[in-house]
C-alpha cells in the first residue's frame, strides 16, 4: 500500500507539471490566436494537438546548458562607438614608409664604351632607375628602423618618410639577414616615437590584430583581422620561418610594417601573402616580434647575425615512418656534415631529435629556428630517439647528448619530403636499375661531388619501384645504418635486410631534396 501511495504521488506531480505547462502555452497561444488569419489558426490547432505528446516525450531528457554570461551596458544612454583609435593612433606614429632606388639595365654592357657610343649614340642601352616601396617600424628613438630584407635588397638609395611628414630622410643600411628576411636601417633623427615589443609567444588564434603599412604606395593604412594560425612554416619565403598567419589585409607595400594587438603593441612584422593575383586573399604572414627583436639586436650590435650550427640535415617525420618511432614527434636526422658538432658528439642518421635543453621539438623547422637562435660556442643538450631496428620491430633507445655549437658557415636546408611505404605484394625494387656514380655519370646527371651513393638510372613504368616513389636520377645514399657508395654496397644492404622493413635515404637531384622510403 505504501508503494502504491508513492507511485500515485509521483504520477500526480508528473501530470500537474504537464497541466501547468499546458496552461502557460494555452494562455500564450490563445492570445495570439485572436490576431491570426484563418489559415494560421488551422496550423496552430494542429500544433496544440501534438503538444502534450511532445511534452511527455521530453520528460527526463538531459540537455546541454549554455554557460552563463554577464551583459555589459553603457553607463549612459548616449550612442557608443567601440573604437581602437587610441591604440592605432599611437602605433601609426612609429610605422614609416620606405622607398628605394637601384640602377638596372646596361650599366656593365660593353656598348657603354665610348668607342661604341661614337657610332650608336642614344641607341646604346642606358642604366635606368628602378623604385621599390615598403614599410618599416621605428624600434629606437635615435632612428633605428626594422624592415624586411627583401624591401631594401640591392638598393643603391633608401629613403624614409615619417608619418605626417613629406620630407624624405636618407637611410643607412645597418645590417640585413636574408635568412630571416629582417633588416635594420637608420635615419639621423632623435626623439622619435617607438613601437613597444610584445611577447609574440603569448598570443593565441582568434586574438584581434591590426596590420599597419603603406600598401601599393597609397600612404599609411590600417586593416583589421585576427590571428588565423601560429608557427606556420614550409613556404620557402625564408630559411627561418615561424610565421603568425592573419586575415588582416596585407598587400604589396605592407612588407616591413607592423602587426599590432588591440593595445597597440608590436607582435609581428608583416612579410608575405599567399595570392594568385598579387592582392590580398586573407592569408598573410608576419614574423613574430620575438624573432624580430633578437635579429635586430644582433644586426645593430655587429651588422650580422651569428647563429649556432649543429651540422645535420633534417626533415619532418611523417605518419608513415613515425610508427617506427612510437609515434614520437621531432626532427629526423637524414644527413651529417663531416667534422660537425653533431658528428663529433655521436649523432647518427635516423636519429630523431625530440628536445633541446629540455624544450620539446615537434618539427624540423622548430629545431632549425631554435638552433639558429642560440649563439655559437654555446653548450646544449639534445634528447633523441635512436631506432636500432631488429627485424620488423623497432628497438627504441632514448639518449641525451651534450655538444658545443659551432658557427653556421652558410644556410642549410630543412628537408620536408613525405616518406613512402612499400605497397604489399611483390618486390619493392622490381623495375629498378642501379648504376655506380662514375665521373661521367655525375656529369650527365649533374650530381654534386659531395653526394655519394648508387644512382637510379631507370625506373620501369607501372613497376613496384615507381609506385613506391623511386625516380630516375635518385641517389641512394643509405639503407638503415649502412652507407651506400656504389651498387655493391646497395646489394649488400638488401641482402643484410632481406625480408625486413628498411629505411632508405635518397637524394633527389631534380628537386634538390632528401626523401625517405620504407621498403621490405
Amino acid at each position: 500500500m505504501r508503494y502504491l501511495c508513492r507511485l500515485f504521488c509521483c504520477l500526480k506531480n508528473f501530470y500537474e507539471n504537464i497541466l501547468e505547462s499546458l496552461h502557460v502555452y494555452l494562455r500564450y497561444y490563445l492570445k495570439e490566436f485572436r490576431n491570426m488569419k484563418k489559415t494560421s489558426r488551422h496550423t496552430l490547432v494542429k500544433m496544440l494537438a501534438i503538444m502534450p505528446l511532445s511534452l511527455c516525450l521530453s520528460h527526463g531528457l538531459d540537455v546541454a546548458v549554455a554557460p552563463s554570461f554577464t551583459r555589459s551596458t553603457p553607463s549612459s544612454n548616449a550612442n557608443v562607438v567601440f573604437s581602437y583609435h587610441e591604440a592605432i593612433k599611437n602605433a601609426t606614429k612609429a610605422v614609416v614608409n620606405i622607398t628605394t632606388e637601384r640602377k638596372v639595365g646596361g650599366g656593365n654592357s660593353p656598348f657603354n664604351d665610348p668607342f661604341f657610343q661614337q657610332f650608336f649614340g642614344d641607341m646604346v642601352p642606358q642604366d635606368r632607375l628602378q623604385g621599390g616601396i615598403g614599410s618599416g617600424v621605428i624600434i629606437a628613438s635615435n632612428g633605428y628602423i626594422v624592415t624586411n630584407s627583401h624591401v631594401i635588397k640591392g638598393a643603391d638609395k633608401i629613403h624614409v618618410t615619417l608619418p605626417g611628414d613629406t620630407k624624405k630622410y636618407p637611410a643607412k643600411l645597418i645590417g640585413e639577414d636574408s635568412q630571416s628576411d629582417i633588416a635594420v636601417i637608420k635615419i639621423e633623427r632623435n626623439n622619435l616615437p617607438i613601437l613597444p615589443f610584445a611577447e609574440s609567444s603569448r598570443y593565441a588564434v582568434g586574438d584581434v590584430v591590426f596590420a599597419i603599412g603603406n600598401p601599393f604606395g597609397v600612404g599609411e593604412s590600417v586593416t583589421q583581422g585576427i590571428i588565423s594560425a601560429l608557427n606556420k612554416n614550409g613556404f620557402g619565403i625564408s630559411n627561418y620561418e615561424n610565421f603568425i598567419q592573419t586575415d588582416a589585409s596585407i598587400n604589396p607595400g605592407n612588407s616591413g610594417g607592423a602587426l599590432i594587438d588591440s593595445r597597440g603593441a608590436f607582435i609581428g612584422m608583416n612579410t608575405a601573402i599567399i595570392s594568385r593575383t598579387g592582392g590580398n586573399h586573407g592569408i598573410g604572414f608576419a614574423i613574430p616580434s620575438e624573432m624580430v627583436k633578437s635579429v635586430a639586436t644582433e644586426l645593430i650590435k655587429s651588422g650580422k647575425v651569428r647563429r649556432g650550427f649543429l651540422g645535420v640535415s633534417i626533415k619532418d617525420l611523417d605518419s608513415d615512418i613515425a610508427s617506427t618511432y612510437g609515434d614520437a614527434q621531432g626532427a629526423l636526422v637524414v644527413g651529417m656534415q663531416a667534422n660537425s658538432p653533431a658528428q663529433k658528439a655521436g649523432l647518427a642518421v635516423w636519429d630523431l631529435i625530440t628536445a633541446v635543453n629540455g624544450k620539446p621539438i615537434k618539427s624540423a623547422a622548430e629545431l632549425r629556428n631554435l638552433i639558429g637562435s642560440i649563439p655559437p660556442n654555446q653548450s646544449i643538450t639534445l634528447t633523441l630517439l635512436r631506432n636500432n631496428m631488429k627485424g620488423d620491430k623497432a628497438n627504441l633507445e632514448t639518449k641525451q647528448i651534450k655538444l658545443v655549437l659551432a658557427e653556421q658557415p652558410q644556410s642549410s636546408t630543412t628537408i620536408n619530403q613525405p616518406s613512402k611505404v612499400a605497397p604489399s605484394g611483390g618486390s619493392a625494387f622490381d623495375g629498378l636499375s642501379i648504376d655506380n656514380l662514375t665521373g661521367q655519370v655525375r656529369q650527365v646527371y649533374r650530381v654534386p661531388n659531395d653526394i655519394n651513393g648508387a644512382l637510379v638510372s631507370n625506373v620501369m613504368q607501372n613497376s613496384k619501384a615507381q609506385e613506391l616513389g623511386f625516380q630516375k636520377g635518385d641517389v641512394i645514399s643509405q639503407v638503415e645504418n649502412m652507407p651506400i657508395k656504389n651498387v655493391a654496397d646497395f646489394q649488400n644492404a638488401l641482402q643484410a635486410y632481406n625480408g625486413k622493413p628498411k629505411r632508405i635515404l635518397i637524394y633527389n637531384i631534380v628537386n634538390n631534396e632528401v626523401k625517405t622510403i620504407v621498403a621490405q
